[in-house]
């Protein structure tokens, strides 16, 4: 059964934050999988501010910001259910950059309850704020050996990784059908609220183990004067997977290095390939 080549709709999260970086980044991105690949995939990038907005994407990247801030304009603009529907229930391909990666996070420390709220799809529990104050940002240059041949520069070369005020994934949690209840009964820890994958292949998304995907050593230099990083192990987990849903720590929109968006701009076009595919025979049954 063959599936043809959709037009795709990618939205940014345009609340608060480094939105419009992220759309310059993802057509640049666009242009790099055409040359590469010759597809006629035809890409549509949108800034998202309504629910009718994020209704015709495909998939949705949650940008760099104040998560606190960003939780409370979408809950205030009608906006946080739909994308926690986006998200959990309907289980579209989703990306969080540093702000992103905690909403996407079931679980958030260092948070005052109320004052934060998730959307979750990502089962593991972020420590907020976890390299310090503004003035400790820092940038380190990793491998991310995901990348692989993406664009003309090899998975070997550097990434130039800029942390601000940063998380990292201080835990991953074990799967639950309802909310993460251990983490709930911690002190100044919020969870996400437990949602419902509409079908098989959603469910299929939301069962994946999680993925580490990249780590950083406690030992890179940048980080030997920050005075509020503690540290639980020799590396601390910086970006991470499960299924279509994507967080990391750290700012790509804000480098002129579109590798990351290169390679989930391919992920995103498989997604909606699969719910093609699954759609069609699920017609046919």
């Amino acid at each position: 059964m063959t599936v043809s080549l959709p037009d795709v709709t990618v939205g940014v999260l345009a609340l608060q934050g480094a939105f419009s970086e992220h759309v310059q980044l993802l057509r640049r991105a666009a242009e790099s999988l055409k040359r590469r690949n010759d597809q006629d995939v035809k890409w549509n990038f949108t800034e998202v501010r309504t629910p009718q907005e994020l209704d015709k994407c495909d998939g949705l990247i949650l940008p760099g910001g104040e998560s606190t801030t960003i939780s409370l304009v979408a809950a205030r603009s009608g906006l946080l259910e739909p994308l926690r529907e986006f998200v959990k229930v309907l289980r579209k391909p989703t990306w969080g950059t540093c702000a992103g990666l905690i909403l996407l996070a079931e679980s958030a420390n260092r948070t005052k309850i109320g004052g934060q709220e998730l959307i979750g799809g990502l089962d593991v529990r972020v420590n907020r704020n976890h390299f310090g104050r503004q003035t400790e940002s820092f940038q380190a240059t990793l491998s991310l050996p995901f990348l692989g041949d993406s664009l003309d520069k090899s998975a070997e070369q550097p990434y130039r990784c800029v942390f601000i005020r940063a998380p990292v994934v201080e835990k991953i949690l074990p799967h639950r059908t309802g909310i993460q209840a251990e983490e709930a009964s911690r002190d100044a820890t919020v969870v996400a609220p437990a949602k419902s994958p509409v079908d098989d292949l959603a469910r299929e998304e939301l069962n994946a183990d999680v993925e580490v995907m990249a780590k950083l050593s406690t030992d890179t230099s940048a980080l030997q004067h920050n005075q509020e990083h503690n540290h639980p192990g020799a590396e601390d987990i910086i970006a991470v997977r499960q299924g279509n849903v994507f967080g990391i720590s750290f700012h790509p929109e804000l480098t002129d290095d579109p590798r990351i968006h290169v390679w989930w701009l391919g992920e995103v076009l498989k997604a909606v390939q699969r719910r093609q595919q699954f759609e069609l025979v699920d017609r046919s049954i």
